[in-house]
């Protein structure tokens, strides 16, 4: 799978979730996925919401417009935004067009 998917109403991502960071926050890739540092630790949920928080207020997105489609237990996962394009995701985060 590619770490930006298109789809028709936005974007799928492969991500890899780094819980109990310090701050919430994009630092690079982790092997075909997207690397995200999260701010809360992984019990009942709250990385989970933590980094869609993040992903929904870094678009200005409403809470529903992101969600984790699979990997709801694990450190890999695959987030739907819903209204964003693969070109404003990658200009927000600064990755190369493909």
């Amino acid at each position: 799978m590619h770490m930006i998917v298109k789809t028709k109403g936005g974007v799928i991502l492969s991500v890899y979730v780094q819980p109990k960071a310090s701050k919430t926050e994009f630092v690079g890739m982790h092997g075909d996925a997207l690397k995200f540092r999260v701010a809360a630790p992984p019990v009942e949920g709250e990385a989970n919401t933590e980094l869609c928080r993040h992903l929904a207020k870094l678009f200005s997105l409403p809470q529903r417009g992101v969600s984790i489609s699979s990997g709801q237990a694990s450190r890999n996962k695959r987030i739907q935004l819903l209204g964003v394009t693969e070109d404003e995701f990658r200009t927000t985060f600064k990755l190369p067009k493909v």
